[in-house]
């Protein structure tokens, strides 16, 4: 499996990056988890635009989904006329949340581009790929985190989330954990809707992750703060994400 960052920052793009967005590829197949602010145009740096096999959503907040809408134009009005309906997951509503970002009628909305797909606790296989989805605590909506498996290796992504025991369970013993860490510990106190470096870095021992990659840090945060904070708390190595970055495992 190979993990490329193609957009980290959090809430909205930085000068450097875009938002939330990566992309997992495995013998020959390639999956989108997230296609935030900006993010469309950096994921072209990496595979063709008619080239991504399905698309995972973690929720339906605009720095993880809106450019699911100009992907909509890209692949709609292209020349050699529209692929068929690309594999969208997300939670139940995703293809009206997106009809109505992009001002269309719900009906058909998007779904003849895309073929959405309501996410849900499962596990299921796309690919080459086993994928295990579970509900975050992300301000009480619906929002999951990943983990992605494939050849004895295990990815874990977070996605937006407070402190959350089930996220724990999604990392156990994964290879590497790409986990939030939009908050700085003494700073923001909400306890349901961000991690903090160093609850990023408790998340990732009691999970007995290899190896904790920090994510959606906004540009107005330290992120440097932030690792070193997960850094006193989880003993593995400690990077953070960077657009362009690539994890091979």
């Amino acid at each position: 499996m190979k993990l490329t960052v193609v957009g980290c920052s959090g809430s909205f793009p930085s000068a450097d990056s875009p938002c939330s967005s990566y992309l997992v590829e495995a013998d020959g197949y390639r999956l989108v988890i997230d296609l935030g602010n900006g993010a469309l145009g950096a994921l072209q740096k990496y595979t063709g635009l008619y080239d991504v096999d399905a698309v995972l959503l973690s929720h339906l907040h605009a720095d993880h989904c809106i450019d699911l809408c100009a992907y909509w134009v890209a692949r709609n009005y292209r020349v050699e006329g529209c692929p068929a309906p690309l594999p969208v997951y997300g939670p139940h509503g995703t293809a009206e949340r997106l009809a109505r970002a992009y001002d269309m009628p719900e009906e058909p909305g998007m779904k003849e581009v895309f073929d959405f797909r309501p996410l849900g606790n499962r596990t299921f296989d796309l690919g080459p790929l086993r994928i295990t989805s579970a509900g975050v605590n992300h301000l009480n909506t619906e929002a999951y985190g990943f983990r992605i498996e494939h050849g004895g290796r295990a990815l874990a992504y977070s996605g937006d989330t407070g402190e959350c025991g089930d996220l724990v369970e999604l990392a156990r013993d994964a290879d590497l954990f790409l986990c939030e860490a939009a908050y700085t510990d003494g700073k923001e106190t909400f306890s349901s809707i961000h991690l903090n470096g160093r609850q990023a870095g408790e998340h990732a021992t009691a999970a007995g992750a290899g190896r904790l990659v920090l994510t959606h840090i906004p540009p107005w945060t330290d992120a440097e703060h932030n690792r070193a904070d997960a850094a006193t708390a989880f003993p593995g190595p400690v990077d953070l994400a960077r657009p362009g970055a690539v994890y091979e495992l």
